[in-house]
C-alpha cells in the first residue's frame, strides 16, 4: 500500500519539521499512538518507539529515521508487523512563513491475518496523518528560529491522552499537484557571534 499526501501550509518549514521529528509528543494529538519513546537522536538521525492502539489494533514498532533539518525525515522500519515499512517527509521553504509538505509511505503488514484484521483501519490512519500534524502545527505557537543546524532537545516517553480525546482533523489548507517547482530556500540564521579578541599581554 503506497500513501502519497502533498499541502501547502502558512508556516515555516521548519515549524512543521520539528513537529514531525518530535515523535516523543506523537500521543498528544495523534489519537492512535498510545505511547512514544526516543531511543537516540541526533542531528542526523532520530529512533524511535511507538505502541499503536486503534480500533482493534495493538502493536509496537521501532523506526529509525535519517534527517536534514528543516527538509528531510526518511522513515526505516526497525522491527513491527511490516513486511515493509518505508516512507519519507519532504518540506520546501516556500517563504519565511510558508511551505510544502509532501509525504509518502509504502507498506505492507507481515502477514494475511494481519492485513485482514489491522489493514483497513491502518489505512484510515495513514491517509489522516498528514492533515493531523498540519492540524497540530497550525494550533501550536511558532517559537523564536532556532540556530542553523540546532538539534531539538531529547524529551522522555509521553504517554497516550485520556480516553475520549477527539480525533477529527482538519484538511489542509490547499493540494498541490505533483511537479510543483521548489521555491526559496529557508531564511537563514542570524548574525554569527563576534571573534574573541587577542589575548591580553
Amino acid at each position: 500500500m503506497i500513501v502519497r499526501r502533498t499541502a501547502l501550509l502558512p508556516l515555516p518549514a521548519w515549524h512543521l519539521y520539528d513537529i514531525i521529528e518530535a515523535a516523543e509528543h506523537y500521543p498528544r494529538f495523534l489519537p492512535w499512538c498510545a505511547g512514544a519513546h526516543i531511543v537516540c537522536r541526533d542531528e542526523q538521525l532520530v529512533s524511535a518507539d511507538l505502541r499503536v492502539r486503534w480500533g482493534g489494533m495493538n502493536f509496537e514498532m521501532r523506526t529509525r529515521n535519517p534527517k536534514r533539518r528543516p527538509e528531510y525525515m526518511a522513515i526505516h522500519l526497525e522491527r513491527g508487523p511490516f513486511k515493509r515499512f518505508e516512507g519519507e517527509w519532504l518540506l520546501t521553504p516556500l517563504a519565511p512563513d510558508a511551505c510544502k509538505v509532501a509525504f509518502m509511505l509504502d507498506y505492507e503488514f507481515d502477514s494475511s491475518v494481519m492485513t485482514k484484521v489491522a489493514g483497513p483501519v491502518f489505512k484510515r490512519l495513514t491517509d489522516t496523518m498528514v492533515e493531523a500534524f498540519i492540524q497540530h502545527a497550525l494550533a501550536t505557537p511558532v517559537p523564536p528560529p532556532p540556530a542553523a543546524g540546532a538539534a531539538p532537545a531529547a524529551a522522555a516517553a509521553v504517554e497516550a491522552p485520556a480516553a475520549g480525546a477527539a480525533d477529527a482533523v482538519a484538511p489542509p489548507l490547499a493540494v498541490t499537484p505533483p511537479g510543483a517547482d521548489p521555491a526559496a530556500s529557508p531564511p537563514g540564521a542570524g548574525p554569527a557571534a563576534p571573534a574573541p579578541g587577542p589575548p591580553a599581554a
